[in-house]
Formats: structure tokens, sequence, C-alpha cells
């Protein structure tokens, strides 16, 4: 059976993300979003259940720190346009995860794959919807391209191998 996205949540949700991000992300104080994002992760990951009342709080703790490749944002888009929650088999391979958040996105998981998925279209929308994002929107210029977990599309790639710096198994672990 095919689950739906709540879009509506969704948008509320990117909204909400949005609003921290923009309050944390100035000038005068360039660390403060860096700040905020590695105290809510630390909390995040030792207290999941802390996402029932404050759910924007994760995309904003993975903000920037996420590669959607580009033959995924075709599914992405399809997904948001269709309000269709992908499967985690599918969504898992359409999506890299800094190494650094590995262990908050384990705890969310086990916690809530549903919430999972809907925080990373909130930053799939965030990176590639019209509405402004804050100048820092993306970490990536920090050379830590290595850093990050997920698989390639195409499961037929020579013998496995996997992109350098990309861990593939963060859903082997029991849940």
């Amino acid at each position: 059976m095919v689950k739906k996205l709540n879009i509506s949540r969704i948008n509320e949700l990117k909204n909400n993300a949005y609003d921290n991000i923009e309050s944390y992300d100035d000038p005068d104080t360039p660390k403060a979003l860096e700040q905020f994002t590695s105290q809510i992760k630390k909390v995040l990951e030792a207290d999941p259940k802390m996402l029932d009342t404050v759910p924007e709080y994760l995309p904003v703790a993975l903000y920037g720190r996420i590669k959607f490749p580009a033959e995924a944002k075709l599914k992405w888009a399809h997904w948001i346009n269709t309000a269709t929650q992908p499967e985690w088999d599918e969504f898992k391979v359409t999506i890299g995860f800094n190494n650094a958040d590995l262990p908050l996105v384990l705890a969310v998981r086990g916690y809530s794959e549903t919430l999972l998925i809907e925080s990373c279209a909130v930053l799939y929308l965030l990176e590639n919807q019209g509405k402004a994002t804050p100048a820092a929107k993306c970490h990536d210029d920090e050379g830590d391209d290595n850093d990050y977990v997920g698989t390639s599309d195409n499961d037929d790639d020579d013998e496995g191998e996997e992109e350098d710096g990309y861990y593939d198994h963060y859903d082997d672990e029991d849940r």
C-alpha cells in the first residue's frame, strides 16, 4: 500500500524550519546557526521524542548537511508532486547523509521513519524551491564531500563499488 506524504505538514515544517534557520543565519554571528544545529543534534539524538513538540528541529539540524544526487532530484520532485511517501529502500538511495549525522539519523529512524522522510522532503524543498534560503544554505563548500553516506541509485554498479566517503549500511542497524 502506498503511503501518502502530508504536503501541508511538510510545508508547515518547511516554513517553521526556514524561520529558525533564518533567525540563526546572522552575518554578525556567523557561527550561530552551526552552534545551534550542533546543540540540537545532540539533544535530538539523545531524545528523539522531543520531535513530537518541535518537529522542525530535525530539518534545521540537518540543514546544509545532506546531499541530493542529481538523478535523485527527479524522484523527489515526483514524490512531492504526487504526495507519495517513498519506501525506505527507495528513499535511502536518493539522499546522502553526513557521517557525523549518522547517529542522529539512526535515532530518528528508530523513532519515526516517516518523520525522517518528511524532514528530508523539507530539506529538498528548501534547496529547490523559489523561496530564498539563507546564504549559509550549504555547508558543502567546506570541502567535506567525503563525509557523506548514501548509496548509488544504480545497484548494478561494478561489483558493488561505492563512491568514496559513502556508507550504505546505515539502514542495517537494529531499529
